[in-house]
């Protein structure tokens, strides 16, 4: 079997989607701990986006385009690979927040149900759901550690 960027986005997708389901369904499972909210899919999907920038973009695959202005940027996602690689970058991205919001969570005494809202729009509209928890993190202040 080829890789191509359809066949890894369609590995890329179910790993974040593993993650996200563990992170709302099954918060203080053993798995939940050691997943995701020890980093292990995150770190995938990193590893796989370093592999996808070093071996394409990084090349002479992506001559094209840049980040310098929006039509720049446009140019570089025509490629399927340099897409590809946007792709699990905001997958990888949107997880670690997701899971920054679900330990800091859990040190504040979130409760969980109030943290699903936010963890499903950390997942669909990433800084959207990372701003409603900014928002509900200051309801519960952080614990004050002994000296």
């Amino acid at each position: 079997m080829a890789l191509t960027p359809d066949f890894l986005f369609s590995l890329a997708n179910p790993i974040a989607f593993v993650g996200w389901v563990l992170l709302l369904f099954a918060p203080r499972r053993v798995v939940t701990r050691r997943l995701v909210l020890g980093g292990a899919l995150p770190l995938a999907l990193a590893v796989a986006y370093v592999l996808l920038i070093g071996s394409h973009y990084l090349s002479a695959h992506a001559s094209e385009g840049g980040f310098s202005s929006l039509s720049e940027v446009a140019t570089l996602f025509r490629d399927p690979w340099a897409l590809l690689a946007g792709w699990v970058h905001y997958l990888c991205f949107d997880l670690s927040i997701g899971i920054w919001e679900s330990h800091d969570a859990r040190k504040r005494g979130v409760p969980h149900l109030l943290l699903v809202p936010v963890l499903l729009l950390t997942f669909l509209f990433g800084p959207l759901g990372g701003l409603l928890y900014a928002l509900l993190r200051h309801s519960y202040p952080a614990p004050v550690l002994a000296a």
